[in-house]
């Protein structure tokens, strides 16, 4: 460090601990303080709710302006947090109450290996940019589904996406992968460290990952979205145990319950897709079952990989990746199949609740229904990611414009509400609970597994590798 930095780093004015760090950086690595406009966009959020408050916010430009950031930090006792896509909307992360941002932004790059077998992937590289970038030399591999959200947070809790069924999650595909730890040190680690496994499930961390990419086997894909209204519930969801349960390795089942008032002015309607590999129209040994249930429409395209996200309204330029003040908490819930009894009860329920003029009207909840075959052809000891077994992502997203502590806590208990109908239609006694989705008041079991040798494991890596808890904001392991 230099000498401006060791005697600026009791100070507690942001100004101050900007002027060290911009001293310590690259050139092109970025600092702002609070009452700018580039704070006040770097430091927005997806969800309002339980927000981290920060006092600065750095953008690294090299990975050597992160080492030197974290180093900085430990020194001056600042609390640190990494931010992305910022999608998260975890309460825990509320805890964090001043301290350094790390925006990543910069840190996205793709390069491909000169065997064509891997690719090196930027700390702050979007799903998006690899996707597209690998797309164009012939190449994928597995990313969150999601355009707007990084590589590498959706990865560090496991991460879901179109293609696991062949390849397994996203944390499956990384090859070693660049950390810098607590202390202020940079480590390649891979799968010789004994980091390596807590870093895929419980790994929310920055780094720069290689990860295995494929050739792309199938150019065509295709989806049919069928809209239901609310009475085809029992149906609709017997029809997808009946015939979609589990999915076939290159089908894609996700629905959302939401209002649009077109369909059906008074309560919410299930959009419903159905997505196929391989194909330039969805089998109709697929759609049938559920045409014959009647949909209010169904409307049917035809395309490649990079148009998924925007037919199903997860792409840039979709609403799911605005950040526009609005809180948007998650309860998620693994489930194996449907339970027809606790999905007529959750509708009835989330309609009760969403319909007119309540402020939760643009509330969703989400049915992800993904093939499982390469996720749990995986070892589910290889990794801290303990849900292997489970075969659909169910969480209602209570979205609403906040105005104080007691509409929050309403949107607490429906989304809690919820979710238990549909844990306790699954007959579980444990709740398992995706830890990208989390609402923040589950339990490390919840997150991270049962069993107690996961927990134990765990801690002592925290206490090897963060005795002082300085990544903790994040589902912390306590």
């Amino acid at each position: 460090m230099s000498a401006y930095m060791d005697s600026i780093v009791g100070g507690s004015a942001p100004e101050e601990h900007a002027k060290a760090l911009r001293d310590t950086l690259s050139p092109a690595a970025q600092v702002y303080c609070p009452n700018s406009t580039e704070f006040d966009t770097l430091s927005a959020r997806w969800s309002t709710l339980a927000e981290p408050k920060v006092n600065v916010a750095v953008v690294p430009a090299i990975e050597d302006d992160v080492e030197k950031i974290v180093q900085y930090a430990k020194k001056a006792n600042l609390p640190i947090l990494a931010f992305n896509g910022a999608h998260a909307a975890i309460t825990t992360l509320g805890r964090m109450q001043g301290g350094i941002e790390i925006y990543m932004g910069q840190l996205s790059s793709v390069t491909i290996s000169p065997d064509n077998t891997t690719v090196t992937i930027g700390g702050g590289t979007s799903s998006k940019a690899i996707t597209d970038a690998l797309w164009n030399a012939g190449k994928q591999t597995v990313t969150g589904t999601c355009e707007c959200v990084s590589v590498l947070g959706p990865a560090l809790g496991g991460g879901h996406g179109w293609l696991q069924g062949y390849y397994g999650l996203v944390a499956d595909q990384f090859v070693s992968m660049n950390v810098v730890l607590a202390d202020g040190t940079l480590q390649t680690i891979d799968a010789s460290s004994d980091l390596w496994w807590a870093m895929k499930g419980a790994g929310q961390n920055f780094g720069i990952v290689t990860s295995k990419i494929y050739e792309i086997e199938q150019y065509d894909w295709a989806i049919e979205t069928l809209i239901f209204d609310g009475d085809k519930v029992e149906a609709l969801y017997q029809a997808a145990n009946d015939h979609l349960s589990p999915v076939p390795v290159n089908i894609m089942s996700w629905s959302y319950w939401l209002n649009i008032p077109s369909a059906d002015p008074d309560k919410p309607v299930i959009l419903f897709y159905i997505i196929q590999e391989g194909a330039t129209a969805v089998d109709p040994a697929y759609t049938k079952p559920f045409h014959d249930i009647r949909p209010i429409s169904v409307e049917a395209e035809a395309g490649d990989y990079r148009d998924l996200a925007r037919w199903t309204q997860i792409a840039l330029e979709s609403t799911p990746c605005q950040k526009t003040g609005l809180a948007n908490p998650r309860f998620p819930a693994y489930i194996k199949e449907y339970n027809i009894s606790a999905q007529r009860l959750a509708y009835d329920a989330f309609a009760a609740e969403v319909s007119g003029d309540s402020p939760f009207s643009t509330s969703i909840f989400m049915f992800e229904s993904y093939p499982v075959q390469g996720v749990q052809a995986i070892d589910s000891d290889s990794a801290a990611f303990a849900f292997r077994s489970d075969n659909i992502l169910t969480a209602p997203l209570v979205t609403y414009m906040p105005t104080g502590n007691d509409l929050d806590q309403q949107a607490a208990e429906l989304g809690n509400r919820l979710r238990g109908i549909i844990h306790e239609g699954s007959g579980s006694e444990e709740l398992h609970s995706y830890v990208n989705y989390a609402f923040g008041d589950e339990s490390p079991q919840n997150w991270y597994g049962y069993e107690q040798w996961r927990q134990d494991r765990l801690k002592m890596l925290k206490k090897k590798y963060d005795p002082e808890g300085r990544f903790s904001f994040f589902a912390p392991v306590e």
